[in-house]
């Protein structure tokens, strides 16, 4: 796993929120919102706290992406400031990761049950 070089870390009382401008190197074109939520919030020791990925900007002819991501306390507080279509993405990703692991879950019993049938048929 590549490091990450902290670019600008502001902490805006205006807004009551952090600002974090993140260096991703070696994650160009290969780093998704979700998976980059996840390095910040292991790396600023963020548990507990709202962080929302605002722009993931891969850099023409680098393989960087620099990340700007701001983190709220409070998600009611967030829902205010930050525009819905934001949350609604945020929302669909996370249910499709939810599902898929679901289905991943669940992939090795139905294959059991797959072959069981298969196997007394052939009997």
């Amino acid at each position: 796993m590549s490091t990450i070089e902290t670019l600008s870390d502001v902490n805006n009382t205006f807004l009551s929120r952090r600002e974090l401008t993140c260096d991703f190197p070696g994650l160009g074109g290969k780093l998704k919102n979700m998976e980059a939520v996840d390095m910040i919030t292991k790396e600023f020791k963020l548990d507990g706290k709202v962080v929302i990925p605002m722009r993931l900007k891969t850099h023409v002819g680098m393989s960087k992406v620099t990340g700007t991501f701001y983190v709220y306390d409070d998600e009611g507080l967030a829902k205010k400031h930050i525009n819905p279509t934001i949350f609604s993405r945020l929302e669909k990703t996370k249910a499709k990761i939810a599902e898929a692991e679901k289905a991943a879950a669940e992939a090795p019993t139905e294959d059991a049950a797959a072959e069981a049938p298969t196997e007394e048929k052939t009997e």
